[in-house]
């Protein structure tokens, strides 16, 4: 077993490859490349998959010229890995003219949940060699999850899904996609998300449909969750850990990544192996199974009131506690997981 150390600071400068994200690519064939570095982190893994000090990627095809010149469009979107326990939530959008509808229902895209994984590649294939259908991918990584979760103000998955889609729709619409018809895979309430999309759009002439199920009534929510699913499962075992000197046991047999997975609740059990930032950085601190189990293993970790920037008491000391100021807190060795804000100084 190998302890844990905190991964290096992330490099001041952007590389080039790293800036090609968040912006259309030129052609599909380099959309086809990028997507394998988005996925496999390429020759610099540190800053395709780490985020541990802001937002994970978004990928964007090119965009399709049939999508352009004023033409209405139908966008679908859906996500991958919600549940999971550890590795990123990948939300995905896939869009085409409302005047093709007809020829993509003849397409195979279904909900990615009911195919193998050798048919998801192969649709997922088919996406990238259908010059009409446009594809956007975001990645919410495990870290950016655990840190928005951990918050002393939580915020909250449902919440980082909602704006993840219309961050994407928003992406869309910058390069000049004239949308007028969105169906969303619900996260949540339908009515109550509907709500949502339609005061954050409100005079932008789109149609929401927010379902249950939607995956497998829309061919482009389809089509979008082929392409959330397939990002996710070859982003998980590509995963290269940043802490140095870390070796896990078993590697990545983590499976699905579902804490009710036998091989994860296995993978889980054998690499708690630091005591105090117990796991490493591919985990959703904010879930329930791993809190339990930083519960019962982690060490006890006392914490100062006194602000350690300052050298000043906190307002609650100054206030008047019955301890004359001396009060301490004891979290235990986890209490990353206790408060959002000390597990990203620790890490």
């Amino acid at each position: 077993m190998s302890e844990l150390t905190p991964p290096s600071p992330p490099p001041a400068a952007v590389t080039p490859r790293l800036s090609s994200f968040g912006k259309p690519t030129a052609t599909r064939a380099e959309a086809v490349e990028l997507f394998k570095v988005l996925t496999t982190g390429g020759d610099r893994p540190e800053e395709i998959f780490h985020s541990t000090g802001g937002d994970g990627l978004t990928f964007m095809s090119d965009v399709p010229e049939s999508c352009l010149g004023g033409a209405d469009v139908v966008l679908g979107i859906d996500e991958a890995g919600r549940g999971s326990v550890l590795g990123p939530m990948t939300y995905s959008a896939a869009y085409w003219p409302v005047s093709m509808q007809e020829e993509m229902e003849q397409k195979p895209f279904d909900d990615s949940k009911a195919l193998t994984h050798e048919k998801r590649r192969k649709y997922f294939e088919l996406i990238q060699d259908t010059p009409d259908c446009g594809y956007v991918v975001r990645v919410l990584q495990a870290s950016e999850i655990s840190r928005n979760m951990l918050r002393k103000v939580p915020y909250n998955l449902n919440d980082m899904s909602h704006d993840s889609a219309m961050e994407m729709i928003r992406n869309v619409q910058r390069q000049g996609v004239k949308l007028t018809k969105c169906i969303i895979d619900t996260v949540g309430i339908p009515e109550s998300y509907k709500r949502k999309l339609d005061k954050a759009f409100e005079g932008q002439g789109i149609e929401f449909i927010v379902e249950k199920k939607a995956d497998a009534n829309y061919k482009c929510v389809s089509a979008a969750s082929i392409c959330a699913k397939v990002a996710r499962d070859e982003i998980t075992p590509n995963w290269v850990f940043p802490e140095e000197g870390y070796t896990p046991v078993n590697g990545k047999e983590w499976n699905s990544g579902y804490p009710s997975d036998p091989k994860c609740k296995a993978w889980m059990e054998s690499n708690l192996v630091d005591k105090v930032f117990c796991y490493p950085d591919v985990i959703r601190f904010s879930w329930g199974p791993i809190k339990d189990r930083i519960e019962e293993r982690g060490v006890p970790v006392v914490w100062e009131d006194e602000d350690e920037e300052t050298g000043q008491s906190s307002m609650s000391d100054f206030l008047g506690n019955s301890d004359g100021g001396k009060r301490k807190r004891q979290r235990l060795g986890g209490n990353k997981v206790q408060k959002g804000i000390e597990r990203t100084e620790l890490f």
